[in-house]
């Protein structure tokens, strides 16, 4: 609740490096959810990928979490994890790249931020990871992402 004051309104990000900023991500990139010391999920373009653009399920999606990729999640209870992988999908069940896994979540976050990069310049194989290519739909992404 603010009391007159506009800035009261603002989410501080203060001293910590990990707390989820917008601004730290390349152009359309949005932190979709983050738990403090958890998981995190950034959303590409979340406006266009809203079933009447984009079907929703295609949303090209980092996520950031503890534990090994494909382990169960029991394995991966916060703060008792000693890895932290990085997933990106592009819709259920295409992965860009395979999942990457870092020591720490600081790690794994700025693995993130730059696999986000990378997709912002065009450098991944977005097309690639299509076992039964999509054209049309990868034609429109094209499109979007200004490739």
């Amino acid at each position: 609740m603010s009391d007159g004051d506009p800035s009261a309104d603002e989410t501080p990000r203060g001293d910590d490096p990990d707390a989820p900023d917008d601004a730290d991500l390349p152009e359309g990139w949005r932190v979709w959810n983050d738990e403090p010391g958890g998981r995190r999920i950034l959303a590409y373009r979340p406006d266009v990928f809203d079933a009447a653009q984009f079907p929703a399920a295609c949303m090209p999606t980092l996520y950031v979490a503890a534990g090994a990729p494909n382990r169960p999640a029991s394995e991966a209870e916060y703060g008792t994890t000693r890895v932290w992988r990085v997933e990106f999908f592009l819709e259920p069940e295409v992965e860009v790249v395979p999942a990457r896994t870092y020591d720490t979540r600081e790690e794994a976050l700025a693995g993130a931020r730059e696999l986000a990069d990378e997709f912002a310049r065009g450098e991944l194989d977005y097309r690639g990871a299509y076992q039964v290519p999509r054209e049309e739909y990868l034609d429109e992404l094209d499109e979007l992402t200004g490739e």
